[in-house]
């Protein structure tokens, strides 16, 4: 990736973001910073002061056992000249963690080996969000997607002139998060394609996991039975492996996870079609694939579901009747298998929309808010927030500002 220098005009972003993050740290709602940073700055300031001046580091061979045992060694040692080159052609740092935001391998350009080490940018380096404050390597793996940081978006001012992309990478057979891989240099030294090259990267490193590796991490006894994420997106994973399922195979589950008594055929066909003309054939066909890709555990007479399932969806129950709104909010990632027509999916989306909204409307805890209001655009909510915390200094009363000024746009 060749390098170029930014146009003037991102000079001024940068000045601009060093004044925000400034006003910020004084109590002021900076409108030009994005939302996500607010809230990553909001959770850092929990956790530390901005005045960290280096990444905490993890035992040396603890780490290196880490590495080792991870499926992500060999699509290292197998792309390692390709990663060495991206990183001494774009005068970068090239950056491997697990899924706890941990360095596990890294490898730096001139400029950039020197400038990493003077912050522990290095293997052992601890990058989590609770250890050095905003960062894209964390954001990555918080989002699951692509993140970009730049210059004084970062919490801690030991990295206001870096600039750093960062994309996660999954295991390609259960999906799960294997941690990230960063490219980092100084804002100056940025390039516009800096996160797509981060994100084929990550791919690359998919692609190269050897097939042993996959096969080891499905033998895991941890999460056995079935776990479904419904909110926000549709996710299924059986004894720890993902499945993939049509989106009306997900809406089978979620409706038999919603009944863990038993449906009849004709109740399973109301709560999944309503008034579509659709034959109980057709449904019959589809809890047949369905119920061999559970390996059998779909009983009938009545149709249930014959093993332990746990759900997003549950969680969000439970922290509402225990009046927990961050947890709520934790679990609460939107609509429930978005996109769906099922009469019984599309009323409990409602309920659960207004429960996780009345619980933050009862309890306004300032963190759940910020988090809420990044699948929610709701006022009232924000607003009800900034009325309990009252005319008094506070540090959440920024964030919430700005994000309430931003939805009100």
């Amino acid at each position: 990736m060749t390098t170029r220098r930014w146009p003037m005009e991102e000079s001024g972003r940068r000045r601009t973001l060093q004044r925000a993050w400034e006003h910020w740290r004084e109590g002021s709602a900076p409108e030009q910073v994005r939302p996500e940073i607010l809230s990553s700055w909001e959770r850092s300031a929990e956790h530390l002061p901005a005045s960290v001046d280096a990444a905490p580091l993890a035992d040396e061979g603890e780490t290196a056992s880490l590495f080792a045992e991870s499926p992500l060694s060999a699509a290292v040692a197998r792309l390692e000249g390709a990663l060495r080159s991206a990183a001494e052609d774009g005068d970068l740092v090239v950056a491997v963690t697990d899924p706890q935001t941990r360095i596990l391998w890294t490898y730096g350009g001139r400029v950039m080996r020197s400038a990493a080490e003077q912050v522990n940018f290095v293997a052992g380096g601890r990058w989590d969000e609770s250890s050095v404050g905003t960062n894209a390597l964390n954001l990555a793996l918080r989002t699951d997607s692509v993140s970009t940081v730049f210059a004084a978006e970062h919490y801690a001012p030991i990295v206001h002139s870096w600039v750093c992309w960062a994309a996660p990478v999954h295991d390609p057979v259960t999906g799960a998060q294997l941690g990230v891989l960063d490219l980092s240099t100084t804002w100056d030294r940025s390039h516009p394609i800096g996160a797509a090259t981060a994100q084929a990267l990550a791919r690359l490193l998919e692609t190269a996991i050897p097939a042993s590796s996959l096969a080891s991490t499905l033998t895991l006894p941890a999460h056995q039975g079935l776990h479904l994420r419904l909110l926000g997106a549709s996710e299924v994973h059986l004894d720890g492996s993902r499945l993939l399922l049509t989106r009306r195979q997900v809406e089978i589950l979620a409706i038999l996870a919603l009944h863990p008594d038993g449906l009849s055929l004709g109740e399973l066909h109301a709560h999944l079609y309503g008034d579509e003309r659709v034959s109980t054939s057709t449904l019959k066909s589809e809890v047949s694939h369905l119920r061999s890709a559970l390996g059998g555990r779909l009983a009938s007479r009545p149709y249930r579901l014959d093993l332990p399932v746990t759900s997003d969806v549950d969680a969000v129950r439970a922290a509402v009747r225990r009046g927990d709104a961050r947890a709520a909010v934790d679990a609460y990632g939107g609509d429930l298998v978005p996109g769906t027509s099922s009469p019984l999916l599309t009323e409990t989306a409602d309920y659960l929309a207004v429960a996780v909204r009345e619980c933050l409307l009862t309890d306004p805890d300032p963190s759940a808010v910020l988090a809420y209001s990044e699948v929610v655009a709701d006022t009232e909510v924000l607003q009800r927030a900034l009325d309990e915390l009252g005319d008094g200094r506070h540090p959440a009363r920024a964030p919430l500002t700005a994000r309430l000024a931003a939805v009100l746009r």
